[in-house]
């Protein structure tokens, strides 16, 4: 563990170091060459989504009006399943003028 952090620490310390006019001219031609055969990046196309008022993303879409109540009836029903028939609870619900 000490070796590895060791090894690190003198990455580290290296990386830091100014780098000689060589080093630069070698870096510098080695994004030249690398950057020429690489293509730019074009943006992807943007498709554009015309929506109708009516759509809302609910369905059926429809006012039920300002006084309107939510009516629900809730009971139990069996479920047949592969690991045995359970009970679950269902609930229906409707809008009625209130």
């Amino acid at each position: 563990m000490r070796i590895m952090m060791a090894a690190l620490g003198l990455a580290v310390a290296l990386g830091g170091l100014p780098m000689t006019d060589t080093a630069r001219a070698q870096t510098a031609m080695q994004v030249a060459q690398s950057g020429d055969s690489v293509q730019p990046r074009r943006a992807r196309p943007r498709v554009r989504i015309y929506r109708t008022p009516d759509e809302r993303g609910v369905y059926p879409s429809y006012n039920p009006g300002p006084n309107a109540v939510r009516d629900c009836t809730a009971n139990l029903v069996q479920e047949y399943r592969p690991s045995g028939t359970v009970i679950v609870p269902r609930m229906n619900c409707y809008w009625r003028r209130g």
